[in-house]
């Protein structure tokens, strides 16, 4: 058996059945592949960061990896923000990347480089085959490594020469170790912690935001009085109607403080331990309030859920959570803004939607106003690393084809992977893109200020405007396969999301938002 027939194959005996992918030369007997094993769905992307965001994306929502297919080195290293926003988001990924044939490395050709150099930036597993005898092991070693809690992204380095030659068989998928369980006298220690007369914070991360453990949560908090705050960016966080409700941790340190003043015991539930996002001149990096204790319950190795449901059969045995209920603001009408923006979202979304949130400044009131939407999960921007939100919309709509897909996407962060939309238009994706034009880099624009800049004249602002030429996201989405209107208006905002939501396939509304910084 050819070593590209046995590593498709044995993916697919190990449930990685899509493998998002940008493929050159050194991958074409994968790629050949994909006709002797049609279980395996190829989905092409333009630039690789779209393809390494999107099985992002696709493995938030299945809980299970997809694999994403890279050429050598360069494809590696371009799509290597959104695998670092994978790997904070503790997102399992098998990322599989071509290198040149054994016998051809040593002429150093113009696209060798080392590989597993870079891949050590965002892997907790790399490795390179070897043989075509290694490669069905080496994958479904791969496999087990990224479904290991809490998830991550391993690398397998994969020469043309193993792919193309014969002498492979294929593995059998490897056992997946279950997440360790908290101890009692942990669960003992923080219920102890929850009966003192003492302000505490129950600070959720990772699988802690999804339903079943915000339940558990919930239920903590109405019998102990404990408050509750979700990390800044969330992997998945499952919230509406008949989910109990969880801030965020906000974003600016100054909110942060403010959230976190007066906690004297934070008690870390999957989540990490609070910081600033950036550092800034004469404010602490340590959100954390000075003299507080913390202690951790579970973290992303534990079975996060049940720890949490073990703590609340401790302290809360008997207690319903308190789940949101139904609670819309008035149809927004009049100026376009960041709040009729929120708002329009807030009385459109559906039920059991998917909301990928890259809208960075303009987004800043979506998180309050959908709070009461109908049920449905956010997926954020876990790393950082901007031009997640086109692709992981992507991947989370292969995910799950039957629920919708909102992508609200600022304009200077869907430049960077803007070639998603004709990944959506040739997979007839059910993406709806509100694309915020606002015209500049408003994020930098506000960072220019916080990290005490001077006051800034016109060479510097000019650095952060994307006018002259303005751009044109109707035109730019139409010309690669999406359906685009321009809005200007809350009214228009509403009525096209309803259009859109209602007929299948991507769309995408540029809505024209003034910037508020």
């Amino acid at each position: 058996m050819l070593g590209s027939h046995a590593l498709v194959r044995s993916l697919v005996d190990a449930g990685v059945d899509v493998c998002f992918m940008n493929p050159g030369t050194s991958e074409m007997h994968f790629v050949d592949a994909l006709d002797a094993i049609p279980e395996m769905r190829g989905v092409l992307a333009l630039f690789e960061g779209v393809a390494t965001g999107a099985a992002d994306g696709y493995a938030r929502i299945t809980g299970r990896p997809a694999a994403v297919l890279l050429h050598l080195g360069p494809g590696l290293g371009n799509g290597l923000a959104n695998l670092h926003n994978a790997r904070r988001a503790k997102t399992p990924v098998v990322c599989i990347v071509g290198a040149h044939a054994t016998h051809h490395e040593h002429y150093d050709a113009p696209l060798q480089s080392d590989i597993m150099t870079v891949a050590h930036n965002v892997s907790a597993w790399v490795k390179t085959s070897g043989h075509p005898r290694d490669v069905a092991a080496d994958a479904v070693d791969a496999v087990a490594a990224a479904r290991r809690a809490p998830g991550s992204v391993s690398t397998l380095v994969l020469p043309a020469d193993v792919s193309w030659n014969e002498g492979a068989s294929t593995a059998a998928p490897r056992a997946v170790p279950a997440p360790d369980v908290v101890g009692t006298e942990v669960i003992d220690a923080v219920a102890a912690l929850l009966h003192r007369d003492e302000t505490t914070m129950l600070m959720l991360g990772g699988v802690a935001l999804h339903e079943r453990a915000l339940r558990a949560a919930s239920r903590i908090a109405a019998a102990t009085g404990v408050k509750l705050l979700a990390e800044t960016f969330p992997a998945r966080l499952e919230r509406g109607v008949g989910v109990p409700a969880v801030d965020r941790l906000g974003y600016l340190a100054e909110q942060a403080e403010h959230q976190l003043s007066g906690v004297q015991n934070l008690v870390l539930v999957g989540a990490r331990w609070p910081v600033s996002f950036f550092a800034y001149p004469g404010k602490k990096s340590d959100l954390v309030p000075e003299g507080a204790h913390v202690e951790t319950l579970a973290d992303g190795s534990h079975d996060v859920t049940r720890a949490l449901e073990d703590l609340a059969a401790a302290v809360a045995a008997g207690v319903e959570p308190v789940l949101q209920a139904l609670a819309l603001p008035e149809e927004p009408a009049g100026e376009l803004t960041v709040q009729t923006l929120a708002a329009a979202l807030a009385v459109t979304i559906p039920e059991d939607a998917i909301v990928v949130d890259e809208a960075n400044t303009s987004g800043f009131m979506i998180p309050s106003a959908t709070a009461g939407s109908p049920r449905h999960d956010v997926l954020t921007l876990t790393g950082g690393a901007i031009g997640q939100g086109m692709p992981v919309a992507t991947g989370a709509a292969v995910a799950a084809p039957d629920r919708a897909v909102i992508n609200v996407q600022a304009d200077g962060s869907a430049l960077y992977t803007i070639q998603s939309l004709w990944t959506q238009a040739r997979e007839q994706l059910n993406v709806t893109t509100v694309l915020v034009n606002n015209g500049a880099y408003a994020i930098l624009r506000m960072e220019l200020q916080r990290v005490g800049a001077a006051t800034p004249g016109p060479r510097a602002m000019d650095m952060l405007d994307l006018s002259r030429p303005d751009m044109n996201f109707t035109e730019i989405s139409r010309g690669l396969g999406v359906p685009a209107v321009r809005v200007s208006t809350a009214e228009a905002l509403v009525a096209e999301l309803r259009r859109a939501l209602a007929e299948p396939g991507p769309h995408l509304i540029e809505a024209m938002v003034p910037p508020i910084v």
